[in-house]
């Protein structure tokens, strides 16, 4: 599959897809000599930026071709040239060289070694025709997949052929929703007690699923990029770290506008803990249920998306109902 051979390559070191044939210019040129340095050296079909380097081909600068063009002859390079130059490390992968692309929206990256030498230059077209070629057709696969629809399963299919395959999610929708239900008419009296309670569990809810839809879709990414558990537990790290900020942003500001339109202390805390405890457990949820549903040979895009929001729907509500028990007593 396509896929899979755009997952091998983007795990290939950078260096594998660098320019080698680069101009390299030094601080003590002037622009007149550096623009006959790159005549003479020559560049190829594509000049994005040109990279200052020591006698020792150390990274010192940047300069982009505009400021050889505008500035005079006689400026030297070091008076012309961009001190602060995010470099890629020649033990990068090209996936995350593409991750700073995307990231920071440059044009083009020097690669440096341990020693901040320049290896090569990679531009941004090394992974234009690997990454943008995937049809539009497998893109949207991928995502019906997403929400428990096998669009090759579906396609040119009969009504009652959609409706055998689609209606087991909508079951699962209906069955985590009754059991909502449920813990809500558990919790009946603590709802009575502070009606300002129920005003927010779509609030609560809906933060809840959209972090868990965020975390499983990274899961699934990470699971379609490498099998290895080293790069899982990565991604894990760097997403309970991520949930952390959000849960922090959101439990504040959730906190606040309780507080404001119910004048209910109490009530605001309750709202706030919740948020703050439920989106990490949410993050965590949908990040590992596609890599257990992996690990039982299911296939992760099927069914993720059913069992993550009925999982963290009851969780998150639980999580509520119980903190409001014992702080609104």
């Amino acid at each position: 599959m396509l896929s899979e051979e755009l997952a091998v390559h983007l795990n290939e070191p950078v260096l594998s897809c660098a320019r080698k044939d680069v101009p390299l210019l030094r601080p003590d040129m002037t622009v007149e000599g550096a623009l006959a340095h790159i005549r003479e050296t020559g560049v190829g079909e594509k000049i994005i930026y040109f990279y200052v380097a020591d006698e020792y081909d150390r990274l010192l600068g940047v300069v982009p071709t505009r400021r050889l063009l505008v500035n005079d002859l006689a400026k030297p390079i070091q008076e012309i040239m961009v001190r602060n130059v995010l470099a890629i490390p020649h033990t990068a992968t090209l996936l995350e060289a593409c991750e700073l692309f995307v990231l920071h929206k440059y044009l083009a990256f020097p690669v440096v070694d341990e020693r901040r030498r320049v290896c090569g230059v990679i531009d941004i077209s090394f992974f234009a025709a690997e990454v943008f070629e995937m049809s539009e057709e497998e893109s949207f696969d991928e995502i019906f997949e997403t929400i428990g629809l096998h669009v090759e399963q579906l396609r040119n299919a009969s009504s009652f052929t959609q409706f055998r395959h689609r209606f087991p999610w909508v079951l699962g929708t209906v069955g985590s929703g009754t059991a909502c239900a449920f813990l809500t008419g558990a919790f009946e009296a603590t709802l009575e007690h502070a009606i300002a309670i129920a005003f927010f569990i779509p609030l609560v809810l809906g933060l809840n699923e959209s972090v868990a839809m965020q975390s499983m879709s990274l899961s699934l990414q990470s699971l379609h990029q490498s099998k290895h558990k080293a790069w899982m537990f990565t991604r894990l790290r760097r997403e309970l770290g991520t949930s952390f900020l959000l849960s922090l942003g959101a439990c504040v500001i959730s906190g606040i506008i309780v507080a404001v339109w119910q004048r209910h202390t109490a009530a605001a805390i309750v709202v706030a803990a919740t948020i703050l405890l439920s989106l990490v457990i949410s993050a965590v949820v949908g990040f590992a249920v596609p890599a257990l549903l992996r690990i039982g040979n299911r296939d992760p895009k099927l069914a993720a998306g059913p069992m993550t929001l009925a999982a963290v729907d009851i969780l998150a509500l639980l999580l509520y109902f119980t903190l409001a028990m014992f702080a609104l007593k």
